[in-house]
């Protein structure tokens, strides 16, 4: 069934075609000024439904960051994006503010590499641009990836943050995992303090990341447990059509990860489009453009290499190995208590139901050769999953005291403490 169900996926879309092309050439007919029936509730009726209808049955791509300016101190700056490294399953992006102000911090975004693209994150990117200089790891679609570029496991997504690290200068670097990325990350940087200590991170933050999944296990954790690994090769997996650049290409495919996280919310969903519709037959124009961001940005899904899709669910998920002190890189056993010289803050959100309470905070107590002023935790009153890096709170609680901890232990401003 798997093979086919990424055909059968595309098939659907190109038979659902002629109604979407028809739902936009109603929508446009009444939402046209010209029109004198837009201006009465019917039209407007007709209109929603139609806008409606298009959505619901069309495709979302990549979205552009499309971040130009941001604003430091009382100064506007503009910002250039720049692929400072581009491998086969990643590109290394920068987004270059021009003329900035020397000295500032500089920080490595681990973007998720879990169904949705890195511009999820684009609210963290902007909250962090005024303070930072910001880079991020922006994943590709993997049936976009030849076959002949080779595979990607989750050892390779360590190796890929390694690497990103060391072009970033080493100890220069602040790392912020987005929940998945807390595990790779957190291997890179033990493995960087116990093989490469010169390069090892200055600090890193861990928002909502899956440390040890034992804890407070949430409906995501029980799903990895509830199956075996060939379960999930037999229905998660599928191949990639011919009719892709990455035909053949075994992956997990962004439109069934994006079925399990509606899923999970669905009457929330359900809710959002029903007042999404009574916003355009009200004309309520700003609610409605604030809809059609959020869901562009949810709705825009990417495939995941199967081989790091298995081989995460195995050994975070299943095995836990990394609260055990079991996890293995490249024959290097990977205990957390190799960390001595990166500084590591854990944030969770005290209504997470994706990674829950206690999961990322497990982190603090394996680093058991950190020092304790080098260790912080934070619990974020109110917040959900998605609130500890987007939204109020992301902007008015959490991100000043990621800056606050990252210049406490950014080792520029440390030496020129010292010389004062």
């Amino acid at each position: 069934m798997p093979n086919i169900l990424y055909p059968l996926y595309d098939l659907s879309h190109v038979a659902l075609t002629p109604l979407r092309m028809s739902a936009e050439l109603v929508r446009d007919l009444f939402q046209n000024p010209l029109n004198p029936i837009s201006y009465t509730p019917a039209g407007r009726r007709a209109a929603a439904g139609a806008d409606l209808t298009t959505r619901l049955t069309r495709r979302f791509d990549q979205p552009a960051f499309g971040i130009r300016r941001t604003k430091i101190g009382d100064k506007n700056y503009t910002v250039r994006e720049r692929n400072i490294m581009d491998l086969p399953f990643c590109r290394l992006k920068h987004f270059d503010v021009k003329n900035a102000p020397k000295g500032r911090s500089k920080i490595l975004i681990g973007a998720p590499l879990s169904g949705h693209f890195s511009t999820l994150l684009r609210g963290t990117v902007e909250a962090l641009l005024p303070y930072h200089d910001v880079y991020i790891t922006d994943w590709k679609n993997s049936r976009n990836v030849p076959l002949s570029r080779g595979y990607f496991d989750l050892d390779d997504c360590i190796d890929y943050h390694m690497q990103f690290i060391r072009a970033l200068g080493g100890n220069d670097v602040h790392l912020v995992a987005v929940c998945q990325p807390s595990v790779p990350i957190m291997v890179a940087a033990t493995m960087m303090n116990k093989l490469e200590p010169k390069n090892a991170p200055a600090s890193m933050i861990l928002i909502g990341g899956p440390i040890d999944t034992r804890v407070n296990p949430t409906a995501v954790n029980a799903m990895a447990k509830k199956h075996d690994l060939n379960w999930f090769k037999q229905k998660a997996i599928c191949v990639v059509p011919p009719w892709y650049v990455g035909a053949m290409r075994q992956v997990y495919p962004g439109f069934l990860q994006l079925t399990g996280f509606m899923s999970m919310n669905l009457d929330r969903h359900i809710d959002s489009y029903f007042n999404y519709y009574m916003q355009l037959v009200k004309g309520d124009g700003l609610s409605a453009k604030k809809h059609r961001e959020f869901y562009n940005e949810y709705l825009a899904v990417m495939d995941i290499p199967a081989e790091f899709y298995i081989q995460t669910i195995d050994r975070v998920f299943q095995r836990h190995l990394i609260p055990k002190g079991e996890f293995v890189w490249r024959d290097h056993v990977a205990d957390p208590k190799l960390i001595t010289k990166t500084a590591l803050l854990c944030i969770e959100g005290e209504l997470d139901d994706i990674s829950a309470v206690g999961q990322t905070k497990a982190a603090i107590d394996l680093c058991t050769n950190l020092p304790a002023k080098m260790k912080k935790y934070h619990l974020q009153a109110k917040a959900g999953h998605y609130g500890l890096f987007n939204g109020t709170r992301w902007r008015d609680e959490v991100r000043p005291m990621i800056t606050d901890f990252i210049h406490a232990h950014d080792p520029h401003k440390q030496s020129k403490a010292k010389k004062k």
